[in-house]
C-alpha cells in the first residue's frame, strides 16, 4: 500500500477572510479547501486585488506561455519579500533588466555545461558520504545537513573551489534567518497601496542582508581578482553585456545572491524530503539503494552516471510532486487579457500553485500517495504542464537541469550507503514560507544501510 506524507489540513469551507490571512501568514498552505484541489480556474478578491488561479494545464499554458508579456512580473508579495536582499536580481525583476540579466545567467548555467558543472557536485557528495561514516547511530538534523552539502555546492560553483565551509554555512544560516523573518503577505498592495508605501519589518532584515552581502563581496573580490579561474561569478563578472560593458558590481552581487538563494534553499529543501518519503517506505528505500549499489559501487555518482540511475530521478521527480520547492507562483497582471474566458484586470494577482496542480484529482491516480513508479520511463507521462516543479514559460528556472543532476547525484552517492531513520512520534509537517520545508528542523538517525 501506497504511503501517504503529511500535508496540512483542508478547511471544509470557505475561510473568513482573517482567519485566511491568519493562516496564510503562518503557513501559505493551510488555505486550500479539498475543492480547490478537483478546480481548473477560480477566482476571488482579497480586499483590493483580484486573485485569479489557473489550475489545469490548458489554463496555465494559456496563462504563462502564451501571455508572457501581461504575466512577466512577479507578485507584489515575492518582490517586496525578496528586494531587500536581492535587489534587482533575475529572480524579481522584470523588463528590460530582466532580459539583459537572464541571457547572462543562462549563459553560464545552461543544460549544455552540465558535464562541467558536476564534477564539484560529486566533490562534495563525496565529503558528506566521508563525514557520515564517522556520524553513524547518531541523529541529525538532516534538513541543515543538507542545506550545508547544497551550500557548499552552490558556493563552490559560484565563486569557486577554494571557498571554505565556514562562508557557506555563514550564509546559509543568514538566509535561515531572513526567510523565518520575512513577510508572507503583502497587506499594503492588497489594499491598493502604491510600491513606494513603506513595508513593516524590513529595518529587522537589516542585520542579516548585510551578513549576507558582507560574505558575498568579499567571495566576488576573490574571483573577480582571478583567483578562482573556474567560477560562474568570475565569468559572469568578465562577461560582456550588449552595449559592451560588463554587469555593474552591485547587480553581480544581486545575481549572486539570487542564484545562492535558488541554488541552495530548494535544493536542500528536495534532499530532505526525499531522506524522509524514503524513511517511510522501505521498498522504495531498498529499490534506490539497490540501483545506486549496482551502478556506483561505493564512489560518488558524477555526470555519466545519471542516465543509469532511473529510479533515483524518479524518487526526486516525485518528491518534486508532492513537496515543490515554490509551491506557489505569482504574477501581476500589467495588462487587462481574458483567460479561460474570464476578463483579468491590469493589477490582479494571476497564481498558478504546483501545490494544488501536483495533486489535482483529474490528472493523478493517488494524487497525495509517494509513487516514485509514476515517473519512471515506461510509464504514462503526466499531462504537459501538470508538473512544473521550476516554474515553465520564459520564467523557467536556468537551473532545473542543474539542481536536478545535484539531488541526483547527492542522493545516489548518499543512500547506497546510509538510511535516515524518523524517530517514533515524530510529526513531520510541510511549512511554507517562501519556500517548502519539513519544518523548521528535520532530526533523523544516521545508520548504515542493510
Amino acid at each position: 500500500m501506497s504511503f501517504t506524507p503529511p500535508y496540512p489540513d483542508r478547511p471544509t469551507g470557505r475561510l473568513p477572510l482573517r482567519e485566511l490571512l491568519r493562516r496564510f501568514r503562518a503557513n501559505q498552505l493551510a488555505v486550500w479547501t479539498p475543492g480547490h484541489f478537483a478546480a481548473d480556474f477560480f477566482t476571488t478578491r482579497i480586499f483590493l486585488r483580484d486573485l485569479v488561479v489557473c489550475n489545469s494545464p490548458e489554463t496555465v499554458q494559456a496563462a504563462f506561455v502564451q501571455n508572457p508579456a501581461a504575466l512577466e512580473r512577479k507578485s507584489p508579495q515575492m518582490r517586496h519579500a525578496l528586494e531587500p536582499l536581492i535587489g534587482d536580481g533575475l529572480f524579481i525583476s522584470d523588463g528590460l533588466v530582466w532580459k539583459e540579466r537572464r541571457r547572462l545567467v543562462q549563459a553560464v548555467t545552461h543544460v549544455s555545461r552540465l558535464d562541467a558543472l558536476t564534477p564539484v557536485m560529486t566533490e562534495v557528495a563525496a565529503e558528506r558520504q566521508m563525514a557520515w561514516r564517522a556520524r553513524q547511530g547518531e541523529t541529525l538534523d538532516v534538513l541543515a545537513e543538507m542545506a550545508q552539502l547544497a551550500a557548499e555546492i552552490i558556493c563552490r560553483t559560484l565563486f569557486g573551489r577554494a571557498l571554505g565551509a565556514e562562508a557557506a554555512t555563514e550564509v546559509t544560516e543568514a538566509f535561515s534567518r531572513y526567510q523565518a523573518m520575512v513577510g508572507q503577505t503583502d497587506l499594503p498592495s492588497l489594499l491598493g497601496l502604491p510600491n513606494w508605501w513603506p513595508r513593516l519589518g524590513r529595518r529587522r532584515l537589516r542585520a542579516q542582508v548585510r551578513r549576507i552581502h558582507a560574505v558575498v563581496d568579499r567571495l566576488i573580490d576573490g574571483a573577480l581578482a582571478g583567483a578562482e579561474a573556474d567560477s560562474l561569478i568570475g565569468a559572469m563578472g568578465r562577461a560582456r553585456l550588449p552595449g559592451g560593458g560588463t554587469l555593474p558590481r552591485e547587480a553581480l552581487r544581486n545575481e549572486a545572491a539570487t542564484l545562492f538563494m535558488a541554488g541552495h534553499e530548494t535544493t536542500a529543501n528536495t534532499l530532505a524530503w526525499a531522506w524522509y518519503l524514503l524513511s517511510q517506505d522501505p521498498a522504495s528505500a531498498a529499490r534506490l539503494r539497490a540501483e545506486a549499489r549496482a551502478v556506483l559501487q561505493g564512489r560518488a555518482a558524477g555526470h555519466d552516471d545519471l542516465a543509469a540511475l532511473p529510479f533515483t530521478r524518479a524518487v526526486v521527480e516525485e518528491t518534486l510532486r508532492l513537496y515543490p520547492p515554490v509551491p506557489l507562483l505569482g504574477r501581476e497582471a500589467q495588462a487587462d487579457f481574458t483567460l479561460a474566458g474570464h476578463p483579468v484586470r491590469k493589477g490582479a494577482l494571476v497564481l498558478v500553485a504546483p501545490w494544488l496542480l501536483h495533486r489535482h484529482r483529474k490528472y493523478w491516480s493517488e494524487p497525495d500517495s509517494f509513487v516514485p513508479a509514476r515517473f519512471l520511463p515506461d510509464a504514462p507521462p503526466p499531462p504537459r504542464h501538470a508538473f512544473i516543479p521550476f516554474s515553465l514559460g520564459p520564467r523557467v528556472c536556468t537551473g532545473a537541469a542543474f539542481g536536478l543532476a545535484e539531488v541526483m547525484i547527492c542522493l545516489a552517492t548518499l543512500a547506497q550507503e546510509f538510511t535516515a531513520v524518523l524517530p517514533p512520534g515524530a510529526e513531520v509537517q510541510p511549512l511554507c514560507r517562501l519556500t517548502l520545508r519539513p519544518g523548521e528542523t528535520l532530526m533523523m538517525r544516521l545508520d548504515a544501510a542493510p
